[in-house]
């Protein structure tokens, strides 16, 4: 069979205008980006914002494995199956980051016959939005620089300098850095911190904000620095926010692209679920309501970090109700969590089947608790057995799930058909009840062990003297009702990537607090997260090329 890249690169792709019709936008309302891209104009969003809302459904997964899930190919081969069934169906997705793309995951269009496409823009530069991204927080970091450089009017303590400079690459020598090295007229010398773009608080900012008017205000909230009466100091104290917002204006417009089968994709915003709040924007999800019957999301990595920040921030946030949960598994990944060698999955084992299903029973437990239907769907492999695949749906019915086998990243939307039938039954037959996880009046640390214990399945919680301390000034400063976005590894349902299948009777370990107040919800960094990649030791960007016609090789 083709690689992801030969499918994409051979595929007879619509102008973008053409796709556009089939969701009722006309030319006008759009801003083209060459033939297969565009952005969807303001006048369009304010214009839709009184139709009736469509029927949104999340797509996550269990946690990631070297063996491979398939949330996003599941998450298209959906919005292709919704298509063949004669649905007026729309995909809400991420932007991909470069430093996956370069690293070790690769990019994030989806896999076989269920891509969104032109895959190469979309891994890579796209419609330039993470560069505005990168140049806003960047800009934010120089004004603050410059700003204690003549003259520290606002009295900026540089120890307590908390905004940092961010890539979108992974890059891990840009940690820790010391800037201001050289003569007096270089700035001051102060140790100094990168990000990648997708944990930069302006990602989460642009996904969270409504229109111009709610960015600028969430803008102006950045605290970037304490003052020696440790006081914060805010992006508006800065007089920066104007133009950061002037750097973000035509990135906080939703993309259109399609995917093979021509369902049209709002692709916008992609902040990761590991180390940010992991959805794509608010803007991009309320529009896609208003133009179609049915809206397919995703949330980053495990259901334990995308989708809860889904159900806990996002939805809150912006007064979402998910209408259903589609949870993809793979017989490969159970088996992974069940103890056997990547190199043994293809072989039958119904033993390591049996101790590798708790980590779905876990999620699926997970999910019921916010009070919406949930799809189980196992993304299907030629290695699979008869008897496994049984297996697994008998487990799911046993607790309450529907079940559905996909074939979509070999078939395609008609691969996808029978998932598709199993969630439209399961919209039509049952009420979703969505409620978030915890109360906004919770205190932070409550917020943040019921999320361990109810979600994680932790025992207990312990707390750096830093992260205690932060706690207590975030609470003291009024930000005491934010809720909480934890930043762990993906791997485990614990902060320890080497627990797979269900650890129990662990301690979480938070290590570092802080608020993102312009987003509006604090951050705690638990085990050995990094919020800056590095690369592995064969990068993915070892096997990219380009040739002398323009053709991209390596690319997945």
């Amino acid at each position: 069979m083709k690689s992801d890249i030969e499918i994409a690169q051979s595929a007879q792709m619509w102008n973008i205008g053409d796709v556009a019709k089939t969701i009722g936008i006309e030319s006008d309302d759009l801003e083209f980006y060459g033939k297969y891209k565009a952005k969807i104009s303001d006048e369009l969003i304010e214009r839709t914002k009184t139709r009736p809302d469509g029927k949104l459904i999340l797509v996550t997964a269990i946690n990631p494995t070297p063996a491979g899930e398939g949330k996003t190919t599941t998450s298209v081969g959906l919005g292709q199956a919704f298509g063949k069934l004669g649905k007026k169906a729309i995909l809400a997705l991420r932007e991909p980051s470069l430093g996956p793309c370069f690293g070790i995951k690769g990019g994030a269009a989806g896999g076989g016959y269920a891509q969104v496409v032109p895959m190469e823009d979309l891994n890579l530069h796209f419609t330039g939005d993470f560069h505005a991204i990168t140049s806003a927080n960047n800009l934010l970091a120089a004004l603050l620089d410059n700003h204690i450089q003549q003259g520290n009017e606002l009295g900026i303590d540089p120890r307590q300098i908390v905004w940092k400079r961010c890539l979108d690459m992974n890059d891990r020598v840009l940690r820790n850095v010391v800037v201001g090295l050289g003569n007096k007229m270089d700035g001051m010398v102060r140790e100094d911190h990168f990000v990648i773009t997708v944990a930069s608080e302006i990602m989460a900012i642009l996904c969270l904000a409504d229109d111009m008017d709610d960015l600028k205000k969430r803008l102006g909230r950045i605290i970037v620095a304490y003052n020696f009466e440790g006081k914060p100091v805010t992006a508006a104290d800065l007089q920066a926010v104007g133009s950061m917002a002037a750097l973000l204006k035509d990135a906080m417009k939703p993309n259109l692209i399609q995917t093979l089968e021509h369902t049209p994709a709002l692709v916008h915003g992609g902040p990761f679920a590991n180390i940010a709040h992991g959805c794509n924007s608010v803007r991009a999800t309320k529009t896609a309501l208003k133009l179609a019957d049915y809206v397919i999301t995703e949330a980053g990595f495990g259901a334990d970090l995308g989708a809860e920040k889904f159900l806990d921030i996002k939805c809150q946030m912006a007064g979402l109700h998910p209408d259903a949960v589609v949870l993809v598994a793979t017989i490969r990944a159970l088996k992974y969590n069940g103890g056997v060698a990547k190199d043994a999955l293809s072989e039958e084992n119904l033993e390591a089947l049996q101790k590798g299903i708790v980590n779905l029973e876990k999620h699926i437990e997970n999910l019921q608790k916010y009070g919406v239907p949930v799809v189980v769907t196992l993304n299907s492999f030629v290695t699979d057995s008869a008897q496994e695949t049984a297996f697994v749906e008998n487990f799911c019915k046993e607790r309450g799930c529907e079940f559905a086998l996909s074939e979509v990243w070999e078939k395609g939307g008609e691969g996808g058909i029978a998932l598709a039938n199993k969630v439209l039954e399961t919209l039509e037959t049952k009420q979703s009840d969505y409620h978030p996880i915890y109360e906004k009046q919770m205190s932070l640390k409550e917020k943040i062990e019921t999320i361990a214990r109810e979600i994680y399945g932790a025992k207990d919680v312990s707390y750096s003297a830093a992260a205690e301390k932060e706690l207590n000034r975030i609470t003291e400063l009024g930000m005491g009702d934010f809720p909480v976005c934890m930043a762990k590894t993906q791997y485990s349902l614990s902060d320890d990537p080497k627990k797979l299948g269900r650890p129990t009777g662990f301690t979480l370990n938070v290590r570092e607090v802080y608020v993102s107040a312009g987003a509006g919800f604090v951050v705690a960094i638990n085990g050995s997260i990094m919020t800056m990649p590095g690369l592995p030791k064969k990068p993915a960007a070892h096997g990219i090329d380009v040739s002398s016609d323009g053709v991209i090789t390596g690319l997945f």
